[in-house]
């Protein structure tokens, strides 16, 4: 019998991978599940991104390889969008690198930068993607707490006092995901001089700056930033692209060449349509920006009836396309709180479990859903 890898000992099959088998084998049976799990944009892109990519695909070359580095416009552009949005200043031919969507850009950074042995800092609650691709590169989680009474903000005085010699790189997710927690100008200047003292890469995993949140911040305008951090953004949420496959990794020239070595030997180049369409997405005007909330507010306003129904509360002024929210006290378990309104009402939520420890006593909503079905889910209670 052929043996698999013993890196794969080191992970569990993904959370999302294994639970939304679980729902469609009910949708199969004929139960009307209504899933509020995922964040997976139900809305389409703009106009323009479609008529771009189905324009493109008649363009000479559209077909062939593309460059490892996407097409100059393409991060000309990106380079254009973040000087709009975050007042960061790149140069488009040395410090952006799209990438097929920032979950690839995961694995290309713990690549290129870890060694079987060296530690990761991960956020406790945070994105369990971090936790396995650490593992499957051989490298050690070192989790550091967020908590709700710190504004899911890391203890670094006291991160400071372990042992953080082995420590090589540090994820953080700022909106956080899946609080919708945000840092400010002060608090990102506070983790540049943190790694700074530390010799630590930090990589801030910033998908979220546009949904339902007015003051969007990039770590790449503190000073100094690039000298000790990356940051990973994607056109997922914010243009409604997940599927396309759509993401970028910016910072300067050094880490962005050595990220680029892993990516040019693990793909050809991203199709030369999408391509086309993410330029389109990224000189969007306000209007876009401004229809897309309208369309999340509504949603939240509406998803919090029935956050409130369940018992839980909730932080007001968390952003992004989701809700955390608290269970009421007393509630043993988060898993078996969502299960019970899985098999009883037909409604999946995620449960805070799933990023981390301190994600008990929590589950989370997602805006991925229409106001008719929120309303559905409301009644069926």
């Amino acid at each position: 019998m052929i043996q698999t890898a013993d890196r794969l000992k080191t992970v569990k099959e993904y959370y999302f991978s294994k639970k939304l088998r679980e729902v469609r084998e009910l949708l199969a049976k004929g139960r009307p599940i209504i899933n509020m799990g995922i964040g997976s944009p139900d809305l389409a892109p703009s106009e323009n991104v479609i008529k771009a990519i189905q324009n493109a695909v008649n363009d000479k070359g559209a077909h062939q390889y593309q460059s490892y580095q996407g097409l100059p416009e393409l991060r000309e552009a990106i380079a254009a969008f973040y000087t709009a949005k975050f007042e960061v200043q790149l140069d488009s031919a040395s410090e952006i690198l799209p990438l097929m969507g920032s979950k690839e850009g995961i694995m290309h950074i713990s690549m290129a930068f870890l060694n079987a042995g060296d530690e990761v800092l991960i956020p406790n609650p945070g994105y369990p993607t971090y936790t396995s691709v650490s593992k499957l590169v051989g490298a050690v989680p070192h989790y550091y707490d967020l908590t709700e009474d710190k504004g899911w903000f890391p203890d670094l005085e006291y991160l400071e006092q372990e042992d953080l010699s082995k420590v090589k790189l540090m994820w953080l997710s700022y909106p956080h995901m899946p609080t919708g927690a945000t840092a400010s100008t002060t608090q990102f200047e506070k983790l540049i001089d943190f790694a700074k003292r530390n010799e630590i890469l930090l990589i801030n995993d910033n998908p979220y700056s546009f949904v339902l949140n007015t003051n969007p911040r990039s770590i790449l305008n503190i000073d100094g930033a690039k000298e000790i951090a990356l940051e990973l953004n994607s056109l997922s949420k914010t243009f409604n692209m997940a599927g396309w496959r759509v993401g970028m990794v910016l910072g300067n020239e050094s880490h962005i060449n050595s990220i680029l070595k892993v990516k040019s030997n693990m793909d050809s180049g991203m199709f030369y349509g999408i391509q086309k369409g993410a330029i389109a997405a990224l000189e969007s005007s306000q209007k876009w920006f401004d229809n897309l909330n309208e369309v999340y507010a509504s949603r939240k306003e509406l998803m919090l009836k029935l956050v409130k129904k369940l018992g839980c509360t909730y932080d007001s002024s968390s952003v992004g396309m989701f809700v955390w929210a608290k269970l009421p006290y007393g509630v043993p378990s988060a898993e078996k709180f969502i299960d019970d309104i899985l098999y009883d009402k037909d409604i999946f939520i995620t449960p805070g479990t799933i990023f981390g420890s301190n994600g008990e006593g929590y589950i989370r909503f997602s805006l991925c859903v229409n106001e008719a079905k929120i309303q559905e889910a409301i009644d069926r209670f």
